[in-house]
């Protein structure tokens, strides 16, 4: 196969700076310490930054503060003091991290202005699969046992493959560490009779450690427009159930198993004319996941993983008083990949990195007319060391042979350079891909009420044929022989650069990023039908890019408070769409009905991306009392939905726009009797809804106890 890679000038940078850091490191021998180390003494940081360590940005141990990349990290304490249930609601409290819920309500995750399908999920380092329309729904994960969560900005594909084109969101659980038996078990209620209960044990027996977790979610549901038939949320029960085992055989060599059991069931309903159909949907997550860790001598350390996992997904509707079925659909996704991967540590104190694997993933769904299956493999590797003093740099890449798709090699290249002790500069550039999903490349969809139909790009030829030989095809738009050459991944290069200052009692970070994706997939009409519907299928065409800044500080007013502030600009345009407003070929309606030029500022760019992003926090504790407060305040400026003038793209004239809005969440936690902790909180105190925002009920109070033993 052909491949399909970065630009050659994005090489040409690679390689300039990558040789140039080199040879200059060739002028300072002996000046090198290990990566990411940071003298305290030099560094004036406090020990709360120190402990800050990430697993996700280079596959190996790292403080935040020492990262050439741009990282957040979000701890259980913060987890915990915000009453969070589900990964969700604290990682929309994060500055460049906004959730958004799609067409079936479930709520991915944006970042950088990059949408959900770009974005790679992990639990423990492995991938979760299960996605509707490419959206990955939060609301799975709930977050009783979590340590951890590190979200990594920008392409990652150098390390992680794809999907990873956009960033990556690794859920890390805890590890336990006491020979006593410690758990917790909490109980938390709220309005609409939203009930969370979780349990979660962990002990330390030897070389054998273990961790159970169990949790219960459910929820009556709600309706923010009462006026129209069914709920905006159907009532739903889920739960999850998670065993994690540890045993050390040597010093040299652990064993880690996990196994994780997701369940829900949510009451399903749909309106068409005047009959009321009637259903449910149930959801089934399984996964095992299997790693070992030998450090084969000082320098030299080994990881050796298996990970299964299977999601399926069903949902029937039907009449309830003519059992007249609407729709019976069904999902089944299976995913199975080895891997090893390894760590050296170089006598200069740098890290080389490398790792293999292989992926077999299978799907098997409704208007599919088979179960399909991808096969891929890969190797990667990666260059973490400082050339000078001050100076770390990481060097990787991976390279990707898939099925289905042509070939891809994904580099990076990040750069820190501590200008001072309390000051640091840094810099990334890295290539980023998303392969053709399943359904882009196999979905066989006719809608029985409306009568359009939606092929994947693999089967579009020989189904548009199957459709014209019966009759029922009066144009083809897009001749089948242009549908014989390979649907290309999508790709992007995303480059990142910021300052960093931390001192005593602040720190603050700004960074500037650019993401620029080519080959994007995107529907298009293939034929049109004799019933006056048309044909659609997948194509590559679309070029975007998103661009923008982000400032995150925070500041120590006294050893127990804590003020934490983030806002981020977003620029985020389809460039064809750019060039055609530029040139004056695009018109719209303005109010009184007359045709207008659009110009450059009537342009609004991509769907459901802010110009603005913000976030305030206020955090108090007050040991002597067992009290903790907490305040945070979100806001989110207005955005557009879809185009609704027919030109084609969101501009000024549209009317799908929804209005700029804060949210403000609140708790406050007191403990008592030593083990239990009380907590009372509202999330969205000032009660805004909007029909136009599903995933936001309005004003939540909730009380949660929990006992610590």
């Amino acid at each position: 196969m052909s491949q399909n890679r970065p630009p050659v000038a994005f090489y040409f940078y690679l390689t300039c700076l990558f040789f140039g850091l080199n040879s200059l490191g060739s002028w300072h021998a002996g000046a090198q310490e290990s990566p990411g180390e940071n003298r305290v003494a030099e560094d004036s940081i406090l020990p709360t930054y120190l402990q800050e360590v990430v697993l996700t940005a280079t596959r190996t141990e790292r403080q935040v503060s020492s990262l050439p990349l741009p990282v957040t990290l979000v701890s259980a304490d913060r987890i915990e003091k915000a009453g969070a249930v589900r990964l969700g609601e604290i990682l929309s409290e994060q500055t460049g991290i906004i959730t958004v819920a799609d067409e079936s309500g479930f709520e991915g995750v944006q970042i950088q202005g990059v949408a959900s399908d770009y974005i790679l999920i992990l639990m423990d380092g492995v991938p979760l699969v299960g996605r509707s329309a490419g959206n990955f729904d939060l609301q799975r994960l709930a977050v009783g046992n979590i340590k951890q969560v590190e979200v990594v900005k920008g392409p990652s594909s150098s390390l992680y493959g794809s999907e990873a084109l956009g960033g990556v969101i690794n859920i890390i659980t805890e590890k336990p560490n006491t020979e006593s038996l410690e758990g917790s078990v909490d109980y938390r209620i709220g309005r609409f009779a939203q009930q969370d209960m979780n349990l979660n044990l962990k002990q330390r027996r030897g070389a054998f450690r273990y961790g159970l977790f169990a949790n219960r979610f459910s929820s009556e549901g709600y309706d923010l427009t009462p006026e129209t038939a069914g709920q905006t949320v159907n009532p739903f029960e889920n739960y999850t159930l998670q065993g994690r085992f540890y045993y050390d055989f040597s010093d040299r060599f652990s064993l880690f198993t996990s196994s994780r059991f997701y369940d829900q069931v949510q009451d399903a309903g749909l309106s068409v004319g005047e009959t009321d159909y009637e259903g449910d949907s149930h959801q089934r997550e399984w996964n095992f996941h299997t790693r070992g860790e030998h450090a084969w001598s000082d320098a030299l350390e080994m990881e050796y993983e298996f990970y299964y996992t299977n999601f399926q997904a069903d949902e029937r509707l039907a009449d309830p008083l003519t059992d007249t079925v609407l729709s019976d659909s069904d999902f089944d996704q299976r995913l199975l990949r080895p891997e090893i991967r390894g760590t050296y540590t170089l006598n200069g104190g740098g890290k080389l990195t490398a790792g293999t694997g292989l992926q077999f993933e299978q799907l098997d769904r409704t208007y599919f007319d088979r179960a399909v299956s991808f096969g891929s493999q890969y190797v990667y590797a990666q260059y973490d060391f400082n050339p000078v003093d001050r100076l770390n740099v990481i060097a990787g890449a991976r390279y990707d042979n898939h099925s289905e798709y042509n070939d891809q090699l994904s580099p990076k290249l990040a750069v820190r350079y501590r200008l001072s002790d309390v000051t640091a500069l840094k810099a990334s550039v890295g290539y980023g891909f998303k392969a053709p999903d399943f359904r882009q490349l196999y979905f066989d969809y006719t809608n029985s009420t409306v009568g359009y139909t939606v092929l994947g790009y693999n089967v579009a030829g020989r189904k548009l044929t199957e459709l014209d030989e019966q009759g029922q095809i009066s144009q083809i738009v897009v001749p089948i022989s242009d549908l014989d050459a390979p649907l290309q991944a999508e790709s992007s290069v995303g480059y990142n650069a910021g300052i960093a200052f931390r001192l005593k009692r602040w720190n603050a970070e700004l960074n500037l990023f650019r993401n620029d994706f080519s080959n994007l997939i995107d529907t298009r009409i293939i034929a049109r039908k004799t019933n006056g519907q048309n044909v659609f299928s997948y194509v590559n065409f679309d070029e975007i890019f998103t661009a923008g800044a982000e400032v995150n500080a925070t500041y120590k007013l006294s050893e127990n408070i804590s003020l934490n502030a983030g806002y981020q600009l977003l620029y985020a345009y389809d460039k064809t769409q750019r060039e055609a407003v530029a040139d004056g070929s695009v018109f719209a309606r303005d109010a009184t009905n007359q045709t207008v030029a659009l110009s450059r500022s009537d342009y609004f760019g991509l769907p459901n991306r802010s110009r603005h992003n913000a976030n305030l926090k206020l955090y108090y504790d007050i040991p002597d009392w067992g009290l903790d407060f907490n305040f945070r305040l979100l806001y989110r400026s207005r955005y557009a939905q879809f185009d609704t003038n027919g030109n084609g793209l969101i501009d000024s004239y549209d009317t799908s726009f929804v209005d700029g809005y804060a949210l403000a969440h609140a708790a406050v936690s007191k403990t008592f009797l030593k083990d239990f902790t009380l907590q009372v909180g509202a999330n969205n105190l000032f009660g805004y809804t909007d029909p136009d925002i599903p995933t936001q009920p309005g004003r939540v109070l909730f009380t949660k106890i929990n006992y610590q033993f």
